[in-house]
């Protein structure tokens, strides 16, 4: 005759080690978002989603489907000021000593570039923000790097030699600036689309200049990548600047 051993509740024991599970939650949720636009007011785009937490040493797991939820709340009003509310809901609701929640979208923006008509320039842009005692919030956007051929007329050339590389810069905020704003300021310190760049780190300082000198923002962090045959030379910069 076989006995019947009853199963432990391992969920429910007491775990004795103390050890903090640093990061749980849900990772690549493709989900609808509505962002500020400073031209159209919102901008409907598609985000891919990162939503975690650290739960101290008492827990030992949480419901995932809460995470989702917590997201369905905030469906189609989705902007700066909702983020924070976000984390704080998760933090809340979820029993956290921190809320971490990360997204990625594309962004368009509509440009008028010198004897063209205008069109829908897109940028990868993210969003990584953070709550424990108090909260914070990186921007990042993407801006390639695109080299130009003169015009010569009956030449046959292309119009665009191609890509040279990409700047991704990430900022901080003492207060509100547009998505808009941001990349013009980047734009503004690239070299000219005709002229080949003299190094990925004078374009590097160029644009770490240009984000230093503006006053809404308190930190930032440009890395500049030049597409090499069989290989990536880049350059990085970071600063802090004072309100």
């Amino acid at each position: 005759m076989f006995r019947k051993v009853p199963m432990k509740d391992i969920q429910s024991q007491h775990d004795d080690r103390r050890i903090n599970i640093r990061k749980v939650g849900v990772k690549t949720v493709s989900y609808p978002v509505v962002v500020l636009d400073r031209r159209n007011r919102t901008q409907q785009t598609v985000a891919t989603v990162n939503m975690y937490v650290n739960l101290p040493h008492r827990f030992k797991g949480t419901h995932m489907s809460r995470f989702v939820e917590i997201l369905n709340r905030y469906h189609g009003a989705f902007n700066l000021r909702t983020f924070r509310m976000i984390l704080q809901e998760m933090k809340d609701r979820l029993e956290a000593e921190a809320a971490h929640l990360e997204i990625e979208f594309p962004y368009f923006v509509r440009q008028r570039r010198e004897g063209e008509l205008d069109e829908e320039q897109r940028y990868l842009c993210r969003m990584h923000g953070s709550l424990e005692e108090a909260d914070d919030l990186v921007v990042e956007v993407d801006l390639p790097i695109i080299l130009r051929c003169r015009d010569r007329e009956g030449t046959g050339l292309p119009r665009f030699l191609g890509r040279w590389g990409q700047a991704r810069s990430a900022v901080r905020f003492h207060r509100f600036i547009w998505i808009e704003e941001l990349i013009s300021l980047i734009e503004q310190a690239l070299p000219a689309t005709d002229q080949r760049p003299d190094s990925v780190e004078a374009v590097c300082l160029g644009i770490g200049r240009a984000l230093a000198g503006h006053p809404a923002i308190s930190w930032y962090r440009v890395e500049v990548e030049n597409l090499a045959p069989g290989y990536t030379i880049f350059a990085t910069v970071s600063g802090t600047t004072e309100e």
